[in-house]
């Protein structure tokens, strides 16, 4: 349903195009994963369930895939405005 998206969203990935949000980045260092482990679960991912934020209208979707060790890994992210691919926060399924 959201293949376009997800396309747009890997491509930021491959070219190195994204930020991730200070959450993101505590979540990722508190479940012990690298940054190899987030970019992962969003090239093989799935487009599972789209949001709208409350506060500035933007669209967020929520990618699972998994990490480089095979456990499950749901990744929030948005496109902003600017082109590039925000990583808002993500939930370690081990």
């Amino acid at each position: 349903m959201f293949d376009r998206i997800l396309k747009k969203m890997q491509e930021k990935v491959r070219t190195r195009e994204y930020v991730m949000t200070l959450h993101a980045e505590e979540e990722m260092d508190e479940d012990k994963l690298t940054i190899f482990d987030v970019e992962r679960g969003i090239l093989i991912g799935e487009i599972v369930e789209r949001q709208k934020d409350h506060d500035t209208g933007e669209w967020k979707y929520l990618v699972k895939g998994e990490t480089l060790a095979g456990s499950e890994l749901a990744v929030m992210n948005k496109l902003s405005i600017i082109g590039k691919l925000v990583i808002i926060t993500f939930i370690l399924n081990n």
